[in-house]
């Protein structure tokens, strides 16, 4: 009975023992964590401050002017399984890096409506739901407007407006 009675009570402390290295582990990854975190802001605010004057003129020679180039409104039918009726009306802009590309585009134009419409028209209710649909059309759309411009080139496509039903 003895045996039995020292197993037993060796069971609890072997069960004991590696959740208290769970514990442990944990608490240290958190320390550790924490202590990166406030390294990382510490260290980040730190810069800031003591290389104001030459980030400052640093950020002003990198940042440029662009331009923005407004398109018309387009509405276009979407393309539905169900057979019901849906449309999207959308006011785009173009940013271009300056003057010249606004200058660019200008013959171009008509190929670049052309693109949108034929693109636009094939689009479902559904592929267009939630930022993620979004994100894939503005994508899909710049795409397509540096293609029907080449060797011109649009840094982004800015949505305006943009009405599904």
């Amino acid at each position: 009975m003895t045996a039995e009675a020292e197993a037993g009570t060796e069971a609890p402390a072997k069960k004991g023992i590696p959740k208290l290295f769970i514990i442990i582990g944990a608490a240290l990854v958190v320390l550790l964590l924490a202590g990166g975190g406030l390294f990382f802001f510490l260290s980040s605010s730190g810069s800031s401050e003591e290389g104001a004057g030459d980030h400052g003129a640093a950020a002003t020679a990198a940042v440029h002017d662009t331009f923005i180039f407004n398109l018309q409104p387009m509405m276009v039918n979407l393309s539905s399984e169900e057979g019901g009726q849906g449309f999207m009306k959308l006011t785009i802009a173009l940013e271009v890096a300056d003057e010249e590309m606004m200058t660019e585009i200008q013959p171009r134009l008509a190929k670049v409506i052309d693109a949108f419409q034929v693109y636009l028209r094939e689009l479902r209710k559904s592929d267009l739901e939630g930022s993620a649909g979004i994100y894939r059309l503005k994508e899909e759309l710049l795409r397509r407007v540096n293609l029907a411009i080449y060797p011109a080139h649009v840094e982004s496509v800015l949505f305006k407006e943009i009405l599904v039903q």
